[in-house]
């Protein structure tokens, strides 16, 4: 068996960053330590932090006077933000800085008029954090047939942002749609788009035509990790997401001579490891293991001023 690992995968600088601030702030100002939401989407990075003594809430309110709370990387909206002043929380912004620039955008937008529609997924932690920056004048888009509902004129002042997880493909058809819809919108960026989420897309692209199976390490939570099977499917390659080796099963392996493996940008290394330790157990015969060529990501996100060395 031939096991080729994609290139770029796993760990993006946000995640690397958000990771770090819980575990910096763990070691500065000793446990315990709140997070609000999952740090990142993936439980086995989850179960570590908490076994450090990370506490994970879903609302400030949980959170007792006075404590520390880290909000995560997919960001919060300013009702959040506010909750937590309410209830005399110190803070630290673990916000992948990507997103920040996303919100940032929102507020400046909605102060000079334009409404806004945002591409993304329903119910999704970045989304509502972004939705928060202006909520009476952002609308929700996930497809063409919710741009065609829109109930906005054609000569309105609109101006649209993404979920940074989504990537250039993700979002083609809606912004399509709306470019069609609205000629005069203000369009996002290339760079609003999560630079870590295109390149492991492209990766899988140049995957699927050496390999017979992709396996996605990755939490079913994760949207990045889910689009990855789904590209690999498209291409007419059998593709399976598993969160663990132990997820990976026999009958999967049939007559493949060759498995592509990769993650998505919230799991860490150690289970891509551990998910070639498992083909090579279920492998009958020789084991090959590769990567594929690829410039290095070199993208690196600094620490919050109060966790850098020497604050």
């Amino acid at each position: 068996m031939r096991i080729l690992l994609a290139n770029p995968r796993g760990f993006c600088a946000g995640v690397d960053r958000a990771i770090e601030i819980v575990e910096a702030a763990l070691e500065r100002f000793g446990p315990p330590v709140y997070v609000r939401h999952e740090i990142v989407h993936n439980r086995h990075v989850v179960d570590g932090l908490r076994a450090k003594g990370a506490v994970f809430v879903d609302d400030p309110g949980e959170v007792p006077a006075g404590a520390l709370l880290i909000f995560s990387a997919h960001g919060v909206s300013p009702a959040v933000r506010e909750a937590a002043a309410r209830q005399g929380l110190r803070t630290i912004d673990a916000t992948c800085p990507l997103v920040t620039k996303v919100h940032v955008e929102a507020r400046r937008f909605a102060e000079s008029g334009h409404e806004l529609v945002l591409v993304g997924h329903a119910g999704h932690v970045e989304v509502e954090g972004t939705m928060g920056q202006a909520p009476e004048r952002m609308r929700l888009v996930e497809n063409r047939s919710d741009v065609e509902r829109l109930a906005l004129a054609p000569d309105a002042r609109i101006a649209v942002l993404t979920q940074t997880t989504l990537s250039m493909d993700d979002t083609r058809d809606v912004i399509e749609a709306l470019r069609a819809r609205f000629p005069g919108a203000q369009l996002p960026r290339k760079d609003d788009i999560c630079y870590a989420t295109q390149n492991r897309q492209n990766a899988v692209k140049a995957l699927v035509g050496e390999v017979d199976l992709v396996l996605v390490v990755g939490a079913p939570e994760s949207s990045n990790s889910n689009r990855l099977v789904e590209i690999a499917r498209k291409a007419g390659v059998a593709a399976h997401l598993v969160q663990t080796a132990d997820d990976v099963r026999p009958e999967w392996l049939g007559a493949a001579r060759t498995v592509g493996v990769t993650a998505g940008a919230s799991a860490p290394e150690w289970l891509v490891e551990a998910v070639v330790a498992r083909l090579r157990a279920l492998a009958r015969g020789e084991v090959v293991v590769e990567a594929q060529a690829a410039e290095p990501e070199t993208v690196v996100f600094q620490l919050p001023p109060e966790l850098r060395s020497g604050a």
